[in-house]
């Protein structure tokens, strides 16, 4: 008899990567490489606060990872660990099919 429940894993992945801005984020990383936070802030116009968050998830997911630099000022880059380079044929997938498909209104266009 089939089983309609989700798989514990995949309902797990689409819980981290589904929630608002982190697909954003990843994305980001994965075309930018490692960048400082107010690069990520100001490609994606998000708040510093939100970003905050987002990546400490990310990190605590082990999708990110923070380097922090003993320099003065302080410096601290952010990239993608393996785990999270391994996303990257998924959003590939979801540009092209974007492409395809994703059609924007002028409001969209900002």
């Amino acid at each position: 008899m089939y089983d309609s429940r989700l798989c514990p894993k995949f309902e797990k992945a689409m819980s981290i990567i589904s929630q608002r801005w982190t697909g954003l984020i990843v994305y980001q990383l994965l075309n930018g490489g490692p960048q400082r936070f107010s690069e990520i802030e100001a490609s994606i116009t998000i708040s510093g606060r939100v970003l905050s968050d987002r990546l400490k998830d990310l990190e605590q997911s082990g999708i990110v990872k923070r380097d922090v630099y003993p320099e003065t000022p302080v410096r601290i880059e952010y990239s993608l660990t393996d785990k999270g380079r391994a996303l990257k044929p998924i959003f590939e997938c979801v540009e092209t099919w974007s492409q395809d498909w994703v059609t924007l209104d002028e409001e969209d266009k900002g």
